[in-house]
């Protein structure tokens, strides 16, 4: 192939529904992206230009709108998202046949934002999330057995089964957390960790379309401008806040454009490429002692709110299938590095099987794994102040103690 072909790709427009509304809201029309071929010594590489993936709210330049990577990156982004996909539809059939109990909500179509944003992070970075923290988990360093063990209550499980889906957690990994909005504070205050040591790190806060409404999560803006806390807000805007539209919700629906003091990026979240881009602007924003940053991430969730949600009330079947047709962050990216002569479909299924053993793997080990005993109720609580931080045990002294 003639090193300087270009092929170009205009993409199919945005979902229908939602994702029409989100561009509207955000003043952006449908992108056309040019994907070239480039190759070099590491191999091929995929290249294009998304002028549209951005918006900025005080900002006279953002990202990088020519976007790539290479060969091994590719797949590498493209395996993560297939896992977090697979993972959750796991989770989502072990919960149907009540291997799952209690609250479950599922990642499903948000892939592009934890994958896309974890590329661009340091390994010392901070990150705090909602209830929607399966994704992030795994993406944060916990295998999919650790994932679905704590789904299902084991002792293999990332907090020894005794988490469960909101309250998952791994190395500067902050959970998990299920008061709605309550987490963005806690963030800010790990960035302010961050600063207090010296360290040239910052902490990530998502929140949803749905918690941006939250009194704390502007408390949480005036303290991190006040202080210049290396923080970044992240809304994953989905649209939806439970079965509530963002349009319905919010009387200023552009979320990054939410606080006059700190600057904002509002960012095309079904595009990967373009998720690690503003991630690395924000990143290299605060780390400069400029001070916090917003970005609003523009996704989709597939299923329902949770579990008990079918997803179906508020919004139409076509709706949702318009968007796995046209905007799906995997399949879209699959074709395009396809196109670029990344990878072969062949190699494609390969990495599909791949997958597909890890999760079945992850899977029964979930349900085969032991379930912890009974005399774990009383493990892991203090039983004396600072400095000692005693864990009391199991012991006969402890049990004659709770009889009481």
């Amino acid at each position: 192939m003639n090193i300087n072909t270009k092929i170009v790709l205009r993409l199919q427009p945005y979902g229908r529904h939602l994702l029409q509304k989100q561009l509207k809201q955000a003043n952006s029309p449908v992108p056309l992206l040019v994907t070239s071929i480039r190759e070099a010594s590491s191999g091929a590489a995929l290249e294009y230009d998304a002028p549209n993936a951005y918006k900025f709210h005080m900002l006279e330049k953002g990202p990088n709108t020519h976007v790539s990577c290479n060969r091994e990156e590719g797949l590498d982004y493209y395996k993560k998202m297939q896992i977090v996909r697979r993972m959750e539809a796991s989770a989502n059939n072990m919960y149907k046949s009540k291997l799952i109990r209690g609250f479950c909500h599922l990642y499903s179509g948000q892939e592009a934002v934890c994958v896309g944003m974890k590329a661009a992070m340091d390994k010392n970075d901070s990150l705090i999330t909602a209830y929607r923290a399966h994704g992030w988990t795994f993406m944060m360093g916990v295998p999919v057995t650790g994932v679905l063990a704590e789904l299902t209550g084991r002792k293999s499980g990332c907090a020894e089964g005794r988490g469960g889906s909101m309250h998952m957690y791994a190395p500067n990994f902050y959970g998990g957390n299920g008061i709605v909005g309550a987490q963005v504070p806690l963030g800010a205050g790990v960035a302010f960790a961050h600063k207090y040591r010296g360290e040239s790190n910052v902490c990530i806060a998502l929140y949803g379309d749905g918690a941006a409404n939250q009194g704390q999560v502007f408390e949480a803006y005036n303290m991190a401008k006040l202080w210049s806390l290396p923080c970044i807000f992240v809304c994953e805007n989905n649209g939806y806040g439970m079965g509530t539209s963002s349009a319905r919700a919010s009387a200023n629906p552009n979320f990054y454009k939410r606080c006059e003091y700190i600057p904002g990026i509002w960012v095309d979240g079904m595009d990967i490429l373009a998720v690690r881009e503003a991630t690395r602007f924000a990143r290299e924003w605060c780390t400069s002692g400029k001070g916090p940053m917003i970005m609003e991430m523009a996704t989709y969730r597939y299923f329902g709110h949770s579990m008990s949600d079918p997803g179906t009330s508020y919004r139409t079947r076509e709706e949702i299938q318009d968007v796995r047709k046209s905007r799906d962050p995997i399949t879209s990216f699959r074709e395009k590095l396809v196109q670029a002569k990344i990878a072969t479909e062949d190699e494609f299924k390969a990495i599909d099987n791949d997958v597909k053993k890890i999760i079945e793997d992850a899977e029964n080990h979930a349900q085969n794994d032991p379930e912890l005993h009974v005399d774990e109720l009383y493990s892991h609580v203090y039983s004396q102040p600072p400095p000692k931080f005693k864990i009391r045990g199991c012991d006969n002294f402890t049990f004659k103690e709770v009889s009481k």
